[in-house]
């Protein structure tokens, strides 16, 4: 767009890397870590996906690493003795990897997924990847045996491969319950998923039988549970369908505490008659956000 100021130039710049200067000290047992020797072996398999980010050219001539420090010190070690590199338009050391937020699982499973149906082996994305080729297997067939709506839900969201194993015993409506009440209590966890398996009735389960005791919990535990679980999903569905009107409440009251307060003679009656409500109304009128 014209008139429009770029935050790296377009041009990618192949860099020798004895002229780039860390921006940042390489922390402690960084060639030990997770992530590290992932992104080495993906440099040896597939190759460098995305160039390091450097300021402009010092008067010397050399860079300033601006990201892409484990990059870097993996390509060095590979002795490597180039780098294709994007060079920043000022001189902050900031890129837009900073704001980005992890990759929701069920994303990572379509790259996953497309890869290896443009013909990419499960062996060499584990291999790229430095993970176990089961890691690759799960996270590949990671939908199998999930509904679309209770996928839709999850969509976003970042969660273990293992609540989808526990979902693929449900049958699709209780799927889709079980993941609006996880969702609802932002509790993505394993040990959540396999308590409302637990408490799903044999009707809701696609073999028919229930899952084995958890441990810790006898028979009259689980159906105790059945029945809390059955009355919460009751009350969570009243709350969903009451929650736009009690907003709209909400909004109309504290617009009409607002116009109250901007009443000096009634601001100063409740001050001096009803001190204790000020600082509560005052409140009601500053929040922002139902979120507060």
């Amino acid at each position: 767009m014209s008139g429009t100021l770029l935050a790296f130039i377009p041009k990618p710049y192949i860099v020798r890397l004895d002229d780039l200067l860390p921006s940042k000290a390489v922390p402690a047992g960084l060639l030990t870590s997770v992530k590290y020797l992932q992104i080495r072996s993906s440099i040896v398999e597939v190759g460098l996906i995305e160039p390091l980010s450097i300021s402009a050219a010092q008067p010397d001539g050399r860079h300033v690493v601006l990201d892409g420090h484990v990059r870097l010190a993996a390509l060095r070690e590979l002795g490597h003795a180039e780098v294709l590199c994007l060079v920043s338009t000022d001189d902050e050391s900031y890129t837009c990897n900073t704001k980005i937020n992890r990759l929701p699982t069920i994303a990572e499973h379509k790259m996953l997924l497309h890869a290896v149906q443009q013909g990419v082996s499960e062996e060499r994305l584990a291999r790229a990847l430095n993970v176990d080729i089961t890691q690759i297997e799960k996270k590949v067939r990671l939908l199998h045996g999930i509904c679309p709506e209770a996928a839709e839900l999850l969509n976003e969201r970042q969660f273990s491969a293992e609540i989808v194993r526990v979902l693929r015993k449900m049958k699709e409506t209780r799927q889709v319950e079980c993941v609006e009440l996880m969702v609802s209590a932002n509790s993505l966890k394993v040990t959540y998923a396999e308590a409302l398996l637990a408490a799903t009735p044999v009707g809701q389960l696609v073999d028919g039988q229930k899952p084995k005791k958890l441990a810790g919990l006898t028979a009259g535990e689980i159906q105790k549970m059945e029945r809390e679980m059955a009355n919460l999903q009751g009350q969570y569905k009243l709350i969903e369908q009451g929650y736009a009107e009690d907003v709209l409440n909400l909004v109309l009251a504290r617009g009409y505490v607002a116009k109250l307060l901007e009443n000096e003679a009634v601001a100063r009656f409740i001050r001096l008659q009803k001190p204790e409500l000020a600082e509560p109304l005052q409140h009601l009128v500053d929040v922002t956000s139902l979120e507060q």
